[in-house]
């Protein structure tokens, strides 16, 4: 970071972002369980709609990023990071809005995302943008492993 005002730019992943983004995920998402390990996360997603997978650039630089996807019934927005030193400057809010954008795009009503009950700074992040917890029970089941 220097003293001179950051431009910061959101677009669709590019190949060559990998090992930046791969970085990314790893020491934004330490705890993730090995199914979320960065390689595997982004190998999965360049399957499925991977023009939702949005990068925050600064000066060249990947900061942000978040993964975006519909299904046909709803939108999910997951692992939206960016690097601690470069929070508390909107583009986390910006990555959403842009997530947003593609999304209704497509065509899709309602976004859903997954929080941690735990992580309350995240939680409120989302109610700020006008997301609200529903009274609802995720449940999931593991495919592989």
């Amino acid at each position: 970071m220097t003293g001179s005002v950051e431009t910061f730019s959101i677009r669709a992943f590019r190949s060559a972002d990998r090992a930046e983004l791969e970085a990314l995920w790893a020491r934004v998402f330490p705890d993730d369980p090995p199914m979320n390990a960065p390689a595997k996360l982004l190998a999965r997603k360049l399957t499925v709609q991977p023009e939702l997978l949005l990068v925050g650039v600064v000066d060249e630089r990947l900061v942000a990023s978040v993964i975006a996807g519909f299904e046909g019934v709803r939108g999910w927005i997951n692992h939206l990071a960016v690097l601690p030193e470069w929070r508390r400057r909107g583009f986390a809010t910006e990555l959403v809005r842009a997530a947003e954008t593609g999304l209704r795009a497509l065509g899709c009503p309602k976004v859903n995302l997954q929080v941690r009950a735990t992580n309350r700074g995240v939680i409120a992040f989302y109610e700020s943008l006008g997301y609200a917890v529903e009274d609802r029970i995720s449940m999931g089941r593991k495919l592989e492993g």
